[in-house]
């Protein structure tokens, strides 16, 4: 299903306020998401990678990603935006015909990150991705990320310069947002909420402020990243392992708790 103009309009009013996404890795998950009082869907590149077998990095085949957010757009109702890594290519104009055929799939939103790759290799990018974006009339919110703190490309006490420097330039470049996961200190957010001149995405991370608190520093969006993969897969690992220790029915079906109405969920 074609991402549509509408949803793209409505996944942009989201960031007006404050929105938490929980980060997906399938049709399933993104379903319970839904169910959740997700009002987007949002994929996390490293669990849809893990969740198909790949590691995370440009590991993953891009073609399997467009499956992964066509058959989360056949089963939700929301937005969805997807993790594009840093659009599985080197090359911009490669990188704008694989996100392109991510709008193709469903998606009204794209991460693009930078790593350790030249900032001006991602603002080359930026600008190839909104122009696939236009062809397909399309206003793609781009949450362009910054691992300025993630990887530490900027020493302490320069990581809020730098990552405004680069804001600035993404902005330019035709991002919508920016993304800056591993920021956790306030007076930091605070400095890059008010001078980034786009809405901030932080990542959920110890030490990080709840939500009330984020907001009041003037962040637009919070993610859980790879979080509710790993609290998933900690869950299924421990019934596993439970249920091949003891094989115990009863342990095993107090630990479903009350399930959803799966085939209700996905029929049609």
């Amino acid at each position: 299903m074609p991402a549509r103009p509408q949803d793209a309009a409505a996944f942009h009013a989201l960031h007006a306020d404050f929105l938490i996404l929980p980060n997906v890795w399938d049709a399933a998950s993104a379903r319970i998401a839904q169910e959740a009082g997700a009002k987007a869907i949002a994929t996390s590149s490293a669990a849809v990678a893990w969740a198909h077998g790949y590691a995370d990095g440009h590991h993953f085949p891009p073609e399997k990603l467009v499956n992964a957010v066509a058959q989360i757009a056949r089963v939700v109702g929301v937005p969805i935006t997807c993790d594009a890594e840093a659009g599985y290519a080197d090359d911009p104009a490669q990188a704008g015909e694989n996100v392109a055929r991510f709008i193709d799939a469903g998606a009204v939103g794209v991460n693009l990150e930078d790593g350790t790759a030249p900032h001006e290799l991602h603002l080359r990018k930026v600008e190839a991705v909104r122009n696939a974006a236009v062809r397909a009339g399309v206003d793609l919110f781009i949450n362009a990320r910054t691992d300025v703190y993630l990887k530490a490309l900027a020493p302490e006490g320069a990581q809020v310069e730098e990552t405004l420097r680069r804001a600035a330039a993404l902005k330019a470049a035709g991002a919508s947002g920016v993304f800056v996961p591993g920021i956790v200190k306030p007076d930091e957010i605070a400095a890059v909420a008010a001078g980034a001149g786009l809405p901030l995405n932080v990542m959920a991370r110890p030490g990080l402020p709840d939500a009330a608190a984020l907001k009041a520093l003037g962040v637009k969006r919070l993610s859980a990243a790879t979080g509710t993969f790993n609290a998933a897969m900690a869950a299924a690992r421990e019934a596993m392992a439970e249920f091949m220790a003891a094989g115990d029915s009863e342990a095993l079906w107090r630990r479903r708790g009350a399930p959803l109405d799966y085939n209700a969920l996905f029929k049609g």
